[in-house]
């Protein structure tokens, strides 16, 4: 009797257990499989694109295999040091202009290169990249705009006005990605490397023009000050801009029901 019990109900267990992995299953099934992550596109209709991403699509089939994505993005934040000393140097002797012009150019070189050639490479690790490079870029931002001011002929508080345009610019390059999966590199038809070239240009007219101030109520500028006011008040216009725009159309789209319950089940990672 005692056998037979204890047969009866290992059964009963093990046949509870089998409805229970079938019941299992068929949550399983009946869930959604997760969807992968929206890709996102890449906005970038400056003058020089399409010149630029022919002639890095050659440097990256002819780059060294001892040369990695992460040396180019040390290389190009040490273009950025060298702008710095080159401006700082500039209050010593004007030629230092163009020590700060090639820091501009291997700046360019590093940071428009290492993406590229981790794509081009199929070895990019889009977090890690991601990351790397805008933390890098802010910091690179700082230094040759603090060294622009710290320069012989640019007043301190101008150039960090036009820092602090960039990074506002920055910022709402960011959110607008978040919210759209679209990353914006242009504006006005320009872009970062539109604004490498102006800083040479504008390196080039201070070496040849020399020194010059101009008296605005108490205080003097020089016409390079000018020149980076007017930048910095655009970079700021944009920013206000397109927040207005983005905020507006964000504002509509969330207004829709059946939209606002998909952003409501939707996961924030």
């Amino acid at each position: 009797m005692f056998v037979e019990y204890v047969r009866t109900t290992l059964l009963t267990v093990g046949n509870a257990g089998e409805l229970l992995v079938q019941r299992v299953a068929l949550v399983q099934d009946a869930q959604p499989a997760p969807r992968p992550p929206p890709e996102v596109s890449r906005v970038q209709e400056n003058i020089l694109a399409r010149r630029e991403r022919d002639f890095l699509d050659w440097l990256c089939l002819h780059m060294p295999r001892a040369v990695t994505p992460d040396w180019l993005t040390g290389f190009g934040a040490g273009g950025a040091a060298l702008v710095f000393a080159g401006y700082v140097a500039t209050r010593l002797d004007p030629a230092f202009f163009w020590l700060a012009t090639l820091g501009v150019v291997i700046h360019w070189f590093g940071d428009s290169l290492d993406g590229s050639l981790a794509r081009y490479r199929r070895i990019d690790r889009p977090r890690y990249g991601y990351f790397l490079d805008h933390s890098v870029d802010a910091l690179c931002n700082l230094a040759i705009m603090t060294g622009a001011g710290l320069s012989a002929y640019i007043r301190l508080d101008v150039a960090l006005f036009v820092l602090l345009g960039y990074f506002m610019l920055c910022m709402y390059v960011f959110l607008y990605n978040q919210v759209s999966q679209r990353f914006q590199l242009s504006f006005l038809a320009l872009g970062p490397t539109e604004l490498r070239v102006g800083l040479i240009g504008i390196n080039c007219w201070m070496y040849f023009a020399g020194d010059s101030r101009i008296a605005i109520g108490r205080e003097t500028f020089s016409p390079y000050d000018l020149v980076l006011c007017g930048a910095g008040t655009v970079f700021v216009g944009l920013f206000a801009v397109n927040v207005f725009h983005v905020a507006r159309k964000l504002r509509r789209e969330d207004a829709s029901p059946l939209r606002a319950a998909a952003i409501r089940t939707r996961p924030l990672l």
